[in-house]
Formats: C-alpha cells, structure tokens, sequence
C-alpha cells in the first residue's frame, strides 16, 4: 500500500522530494528507485533507531540537501499474535510501533516543516470494534492508561492472538486520538487520520501464524473485490490522494478510503487525547538514545 501511495505522489507531483524511513533503504530504493528518493534507515520499534533517523533527516534539511519538509506518512504498522512482545526499550511492540514511532518523528521534525504541511497517519476501522467494521475479525479496543497500554502484557490472556489483535485495534484508536491533539498543537499543518478498510495480502500478518499468513495472503485477497475489503491498489491510491489533498479532509479529519467521515463515538475524547499526548511525550523522552553515529541530543 505505501509502494503504490509512494510511486502515485511520485508521478503525479513530480516536484516531490521523497524521504523514504524503512528499515531496509536498499530494499525502498528497489521499490521506488529514482533521483527523488532519499532513503533512511530505522527500525521503527527501536526509539534510538527512530530518534537517529529524525536526526539524520535534520542534518539532510540543514545542509541543504532536501527540501522543507511539507508532509509526513506515517504508514508502517504491526500486529502481533499476542500482548507481549516486547522492543528493546521494554515497551510493548505494537503501542511502540504504530503510536509512539509517528510521535517521536513529529515532534523531532516539527521544526523543519515548512506551511501549508499535511501529516497523514494511516488508522484503522478496527477501532469501531463492531461486527459491521470488521466482520468480526478483530476485537475492539480496550482502553486504559497510556502507560499502562505502552508495556506488554496490558490485554486479558496476554499470551494470545486476541490479546494481540486488542493490542493492535487499541493502538489505532490511540492514533485517532493523536491526530485530534495534533490539529490543536500544530498550527499551519493539516492533520489527518486515514482509514485504508480491510486490506488483504498486505504484510500486516507477517508475525502470524502459517494457517493465517495463508488466509490473510492467498484467500482473503478475493474479498477486495467486494465491498467488505480494499485492494492494495486502490488503498495505496486513496492514501497519496490524502497526503496530496486531493481529498477534501480539514484538519483533524478521520478519511474512511476516499471520503471524510465520523470516526467511532469512543474516538472523539478530549481528556483521552490530552492525557495520551502527555504520556507519549513522557515515553519518548525518557529512553534517551544510546550514543550513536548521527544521532543528537
């Protein structure tokens, strides 16, 4: 989905200068090649590696070598088959991956974006947590205090994969929740939250077990071409539309594919979202990076 996203922002605004943050820089120069295209290196599930990346990216504005910033994707996710794996900063893996990575890159970029600026954080309908979203296919969120939703083991039976599909529908509802706190914190930046559907084949359910690997790669793929599910095509599609403001989506919008839209009543909570910005902002700042080539501060 972001291969497509990516090479579409690429054709259709050749002024575009892409960063592209992926965890293999040779394996994104494969997939989007091209003069345009800067690649960092991070593992997103490692604050040192993010906070190294933000840097990097720094020093690539301050000399010069890239364009003001004027968007930032954040796309990357993870599901995991239970509550409990753990990063190397002790924090439960899917929280650190799909909320506390786009944070730290926002606040540590938020001073090189140049006005107007889009940010785009890719969310999910699993946060409704209903039969009529998600066929029933992945359990609601279950809320609770940020630092308690940032350590393993946060979810009832932790040690299963309807714990890690909790873990996975909560971080997405954390998202939401950040893209609100954002539209009130970042002026000049439109903020948005985009809903791709269900999108099989993608490598979503990598950590998966074989049987669902299978289903997720070889048999649910047929349901993009209903109404229940989005292709990788038309989902990486709609995504550059948003990033590119093709879609009409004032800030702090939730995008449902193509079009704005009402998120879940339990997505709209301002103490929530107050409450989450603090402690993200608490989580990031308290694992300071190990010292390191290109990293500050």
């Amino acid at each position: 989905m972001g291969r497509v996203a990516a090479r579409r922002i690429l054709a259709e605004s050749p002024d575009t200068h892409l960063v592209a943050v992926a965890r293999d820089a040779a394996g994104a120069r494969l997939a989007f090649g091209g003069s345009s295209v800067t690649h960092v290196a991070a593992d997103l599930g490692s604050l040192r590696g993010v906070r190294a990346a933000a840097a990097r990216i720094r020093e690539l504005l301050d000399a010069g070598e890239l364009p003001p910033l004027r968007g930032f994707v954040g796309n990357a996710g993870v599901q995991y088959t239970n509550a409990l794996t753990e990063t190397e900063d002790g924090l439960e893996a899917t929280f650190a991956v799909n909320v506390l990575a786009n944070h730290l890159l926002v606040r540590a970029l938020g001073g090189h974006f140049g006005t107007p600026a889009r940010v785009v954080i890719t969310v999910s309908d699993t946060h409704f947590g209903d039969l009529r979203h998600n066929l029933g296919l992945v359990p609601g969120p279950a809320w609770s205090a940020p630092e308690v939703l940032a350590r393993p083991g946060a979810f009832a039976r932790p040690t299963t994969a309807t714990a890690g599909s909790t873990a996975y529908s909560t971080s997405k509802l954390a998202a939401i929740y950040l893209v609100h706190e954002y539209a009130r914190r970042l002026p000049g930046i439109d903020v948005i939250a985009y809903n791709p559907g269900f999108v099989p084949g993608t490598g979503l359910a990598r950590n998966a077990g074989p049987l669902a690997r299978f289903a997720m790669r070889r048999l649910l793929p047929v349901m993009a071409r209903t109404p229940l599910a989005t292709g990788q095509d038309a989902a990486g599609r709609h995504l550059a539309d948003v990033v590119l403001g093709r879609t009409p989506a004032p800030t702090g919008s939730y995008v449902d594919r193509h079009r704005a839209a009402r998120s879940s009543d339990e997505s709209y909570h301002p103490e929530r979202e107050r409450e989450l910005w603090d402690a993200a902002e608490r989580l990031t700042a308290s694992y300071p990076s190990r010292p390191c080539h290109g990293c500050h501060g």
